[in-house]
């Protein structure tokens, strides 16, 4: 299995960024996918998390009332849209997966299938 992101790019302060991310496999069904970012010198993050047994969303405090994640799990992909952009929302973005639910979805050490990233840059 393989996830794709897409979608990253350079906005000013306040502008929109929507994200993809495809998982390749025609057997694969993720149980849990999510976002996470990077910036220099910092670990990454998370950011929104996707249960699809459940069909709940959960984000990062930071992130809350901004960012927007959906899936469609026909299409095996999920969706991060970015409103109200900050420059601290600046960092390569990635997408991971898993095959059932953790209940420490917000761990990076949970996930074993990771996407390649996608660059957001908000300029101030």
């Amino acid at each position: 299995v393989q996830l794709q992101a897409s979608g990253g790019g350079l906005v000013q302060a306040g502008g929109s960024l929507r994200l993809s991310c495809t998982a390749n496999g025609s057997t694969f069904s993720a149980g849990a996918m999510s976002w996470f970012r990077q910036a220099p010198g910092k670990e990454r993050e998370f950011v929104a998390a996707i249960r699809s047994d459940a069909f709940r969303t959960y984000y990062a405090d930071s992130v809350k009332g901004r960012f927007s994640m959906s899936r469609d799990k026909a299409e095996n992909t999920v969706s991060l849209q970015m409103n109200s952009l900050k420059p601290e929302d600046t960092a390569v973005y990635y997408c991971a997966a898993r095959v059932w639910w953790n209940v420490q979805y917000y761990s990076p050490a949970q996930y074993h299938i990771w996407g390649q990233g996608t660059q957001v840059t908000v300029s101030s």
